[in-house]
């Protein structure tokens, strides 16, 4: 089950799963899954077009680590959102969502 969070005004619910790659002895998320799956969960949950998602690359699957990727939304506003592996299997949880630090100010 997802953290429940508010964006603008639209209540937001996004879980989801991202098949974990192998590298240097590791498991580690599969950044090209989590950001397809991100932007398409919050696509549909906000009813905002999202232009792009960038999440790390090098995020190592344990249980209970955050870690956060930039979303940009259509029309230049870019926010943060903080996910969650809930599992050892990558199952991951949006957790957070917030204006991107020094967004919109130039």
């Amino acid at each position: 089950m997802g953290a429940s969070l508010r964006v603008g005004t639209v209540p937001v619910l996004v879980a989801f799963a991202v098949v974990a790659g192998v590298g240097c002895g590791e498991t580690v998320i599969d950044s090209a899954k989590t950001e397809a799956a991100l932007e398409q969960d919050l696509k549909h949950s906000t009813g905002k077009a999202v232009s792009s998602v960038d999440c790390p690359s090098d995020v190592e699957v344990k249980a209970g680590a955050t870690f956060e990727c930039t979303v940009s939304f259509a029309g230049g506003e870019r926010e943060v959102a903080t996910l969650e592996i809930r599992n050892s299997d990558a199952d991951v949880s949006v957790t957070g969502l917030r204006p991107e630090k020094g967004a919109g100010k130039g």
